[in-house]
């Protein structure tokens, strides 16, 4: 007998918490930290702005409001990129 096809993964990012330093956001299992020094488009964002987040392609986060996007590379390994905006 063979199992049935398992449906489409609905869970979405979550942001899970906001401090003056930065942002947790849980996506697929594992949460994450961005730090406004790395990440700086986020740090005068509002908390709606910064809520309204959309995975895409399961590997490619979206902010619609922010006009920002990342990939999950990015958000792993920060240090590998440079991020910093002018």
């Amino acid at each position: 007998m063979k199992s049935s096809t398992h449906g489409k993964n609905i869970s979405k990012p979550e942001i899970t918490n906001i401090s003056e330093h930065g942002f947790w956001i849980f996506i697929e299992s594992t949460e994450y930290f961005l730090p406004f020094e790395r990440f700086p488009w986020f740090k005068q964002a509002s908390v709606g702005q910064i809520t309204n987040v959309q995975l895409m392609h399961k590997a490619h986060l979206y902010w619609p409001d922010l006009d920002v996007d990342l990939s999950l590379a990015i958000i792993q390994s920060p240090e590998k990129y440079k991020l910093v905006s002018k």
